[in-house]
């Protein structure tokens, strides 16, 4: 439902450009980054087609600091004025209750399972109060919320437990109004911007685009204020590899460039997968060469490895993941006239290496070695392992691995008359189709 009372106090509040004109969206937005700048030193991301989230209701409860400057800006009393509400969701599971029980409380009888009102009811009207007090057990907490996010997403890929996430984060960000022991304040914004990062992720994998930005913005922002080196540089890392997947190698080549100031800070597997990100950005700028050059440098750095010494956040940067990054990078050639051989390895030793834990990479990186396969060698065996990677990529939700079927797809074209070739095709069509 919109919310009508924001819509109407912006277009009722005059536009300090253009007198006579009410506030644009813009505007808006403008202002209230200026307000928290000047009342909280702290950079805020707002923009135009944040506004209009919160004026659709797609936002119904923004952060404590945007409520607040959005109050100043509009002349309201209250959040209500605004039409904001802090309406949380409940999970019920009915298999985990009494199914009598559960209808009588929710004010159905027995035999009248309607969805939809019982549906409206779990809307919960009672949110989680935020502690006026953050101590170490509130930091551990959202650390590891983060980090289980962050394993689902690996395994089922970000498509179905993003606005669990989201949720998640807005309560986690107004703990940083909460009172706290000045050496705890650096670990509270890092499990936050821990947490803002997978929720980007999260967003990213499902083509959320415009809320992975502003995710990533927000953790990059916690990681700075906290002087947290290692976690900027993941956050870095992933807002260089989702300007390169939406086309933008050069943006995501000035991101990697920013993530490697004072690499010495960084452990070596850091230092690889900041490597291996400014591999693929310039090998989507055929920059050959220069490609090449940078797996050389991940490599080296890789061989250094000392897993104890990374963050809880670089897990998952493991043998399979460094030799399928690259690959990626190397595919991104090979399928340009380079040669083949060393992108088909890698991704191979990435298929293997890949444990179900990582389903989403390893459905990736073998559907990057069919649609290899397909392009530069024989097409039987790259269906053959094209369908062996819609096996895995049937149990994940994940908007870049359908986006790399529908690639295999394309040069699977000129094949279609081979057999295993055209039953390849229907299936991925069927696949892609059902996600």
């Amino acid at each position: 439902m919109d919310n009508d009372e924001l819509r109407q106090a912006r277009e009722r509040t005059e536009s300090p450009t253009q007198p006579g004109e009410c506030l644009s969206r813009q505007e808006l937005a403008d202002l209230v980054n200026q307000h928290i700048a000047v009342h909280h030193e702290t950079q805020a991301v707002t923009d135009a087609n944040y506004i209009g989230k919160l004026e659709r209701g797609v936002i119904r409860w923004p952060g404590a600091l945007y409520r607040e400057a959005l109050r100043a800006v509009l002349g309201a009393s209250t959040d209500a004025a605004l039409g904001f509400t802090n309406r949380r969701r409940t999970v019920v599971k009915l298999a985990d209750v009494d199914r009598k029980q559960f209808l009588r409380s929710v004010g159905l009888g027995v035999g009248a399972l309607t969805l939809a009102p019982v549906a409206a009811r779990l809307q919960g009207s009672e949110p989680t109060p935020v502690p006026s007090r953050v101590g170490t057990a509130e930091i551990g907490q959202i650390a590891t919320a983060a980090k289980v996010f962050a394993s689902w997403d690996h395994t089922y890929g970000g498509g179905l437990a993003r606005e669990a996430v989201q949720a998640q984060l807005q309560w986690s960000a107004g703990l940083l109004d909460a009172s706290c022991d000045e050496a705890l304040r650096g670990p509270l914004r890092s499990a936050i911007g821990y947490l803002a990062h997978t929720c980007g992720f999260m967003a990213f994998d499902a083509y959320a685009h415009d809320d992975a930005t502003h995710a990533f913005q927000f953790g990059l922002a916690c990681a700075e204020e906290a002087g947290d080196w290692h976690l900027r540089a993941k956050i870095l890392s992933s807002m260089a590899r989702h300007a390169i997947w939406i086309g933008k190698p050069d943006e995501g080549l000035t991101w990697i460039e920013h993530a490697l100031v004072r690499a010495d800070r960084l452990t070596a597997t850091e230092r690889a997968m900041l490597h291996t990100a400014h591999a693929r950005a310039l090998a989507k700028m055929r920059r050959t060469r220069d490609a090449l050059a940078a797996v050389g440098r991940a490599d080296d750095e890789f061989a250094h490895a000392t897993p104890a010494n990374d963050p809880p956040w670089m897990a998952y940067y493991d043998h399979a993941q460094h030799v399928g990054d690259t690959g990626h990078a190397l595919f991104d050639l090979a399928v340009h006239g380079h040669r083949p051989l060393d992108a088909t390895a890698r991704l191979t030793d990435a298929v293997t290496g890949h444990t179900d834990a990582y389903a989403r990479s390893r459905a990736i990186s073998q559907i990057k070695l069919a649609t290899l396969t397909m392009a530069t060698g024989d097409p039987a065996e790259a269906a053959v392992i094209g369908q062996a990677a819609l096996d895995i990529a049937g149990t994940v939700r994940s908007r870049r691995a359908a986006d790399d079927l529908r690639e295999l797809s394309r040069y699977a074209h000129r094949h279609s008359r081979t057999p295993e070739v055209a039953a390849l095709r229907q299936r991925i069509h069927t696949v892609v189709a059902a996600s």
